[in-house]
């Protein structure tokens, strides 16, 4: 693999869970790597579903808040017919609607929904699951020493800060890429 490749993770959240998508989208650009990120999410509206980016995901979350609203069920459908591991995160203190309910109670054995209070709380606990991923993966990302060092001192200290508005919009789909690794496909690099 490339070490341009970027690390593909797809957050399925309905809208209702902004605040949670900008907050994990914030934490992933602030991770102490130099490596391009593909972070695909559920449409907030009548786009189409990233079924690639679903199928291709190294890691996938899904997000519960209140309700079920689609696209999510289409997008967990996908990534088990990709064979995508799955990791479901379902926000604590919410009244559950009546499909959200059900939802739950026929996905509980196939997810293992792991639950949250805040958007801080699911940050610090998606950070952790994608630092030791990245940590297992450290050969194929070609992870320097000092990365992989600054990645499990970050395992062992407290979770990022939560950062109101510091990223306003960054709850959409979008593609981090790194000017350490970044190699144009076109021209010719010169070196001094």
């Amino acid at each position: 693999m490339s070490q341009n490749q970027p690390v593909i993770i797809y957050i399925s959240a309905a809208s209702d869970l902004m605040a949670e998508r900008e907050a994990l989208a914030r934490m992933i650009a602030d991770l102490p790597v130099t490596l391009p990120w593909r972070i695909g999410q559920s449409p907030v509206e009548a786009e189409p579903v990233g079924a690639e980016t679903v199928a291709n995901a190294d890691l996938y979350f899904v997000i519960m808040g209140a309700d079920i609203r689609a696209p999510v069920g289409l997008e967990l459908h996908l990534a088990r017919r990709a064979g995508q591991s799955i990791v479901g995160f379902a926000k604590q203190g919410v009244a559950y609607t009546p499909a959200g309910q059900i939802f739950m109670k026929e996905t509980k054995l196939s997810i293992g929904w792991r639950a949250f209070k805040t958007a801080h709380d699911l940050s610090r606990q998606v950070q952790q699951i994608i630092i030791e991923y990245l940590l297992r993966q450290a050969v194929r990302y070609a992870l320097t020493p000092v990365e992989v060092a600054q990645l499990q001192q970050r395992l062992t200290t407290a979770a990022p800060a939560d950062q109101p508005n510091a990223a306003a919009g960054a709850g959409h789909s979008a593609v981090i890429l790194s000017r350490e690794r970044f190699m144009p496909s076109e021209g010719i690099v010169i070196e001094e």
